[in-house]
């Protein structure tokens, strides 16, 4: 199962699309219908997310929280993700995008880091094909 939650109120987030791409990415991966979780949270959120896990201090854009096994029911479950959505905001600002192509660009990015991929080791490329097949249709 794929759960997408919106936890933090100040901006809207359509869940239902979010939840559309991460299954598009499982079916691309050959993961079916795992189950994975992806939140979208606040500043106060992500920082203790970021401080207890990776002993950093401040936010971070995304945060992802790979699963380990198949659960009771024989479903892979990928994992978590975590996404600031204020952050992605600042970045999207940044970049010149709306939040929403930002939340997408973080969404992949988790889920890349999900299925075992990382910076230096091919995410930056997967990144851009994955992009680039998400285009058109989501």
């Amino acid at each position: 199962m794929i759960e997408v939650l919106n936890l933090q109120p100040r901006y809207w987030v359509d869940r239902r699309k979010f939840g559309r791409i991460l299954a598009r990415l499982a079916e691309k991966y050959g993961f079916g219908d795992p189950d994975i979780t992806l939140a979208f949270v606040g500043t106060r959120t992500i920082t203790k997310l970021n401080r207890k896990f990776l002993k950093r201090d401040g936010p971070t854009d995304v945060l992802s929280f790979p699963g380990v096994d198949k659960g009771g029911d024989g479903k892979r479950h990928l994992g978590d993700i975590i996404i600031s959505v204020p952050q992605a905001f600042r970045q999207s600002f940044a970049e010149a995008h709306g939040l929403e192509t930002e939340l997408l660009d973080l969404t992949v990015h988790g889920f890349l880091h999900l299925i075992g991929l990382d910076h230096g080791k091919g995410i930056e490329e997967e990144e851009v094909r994955v992009r680039e097949a998400l285009e058109g249709g989501v």
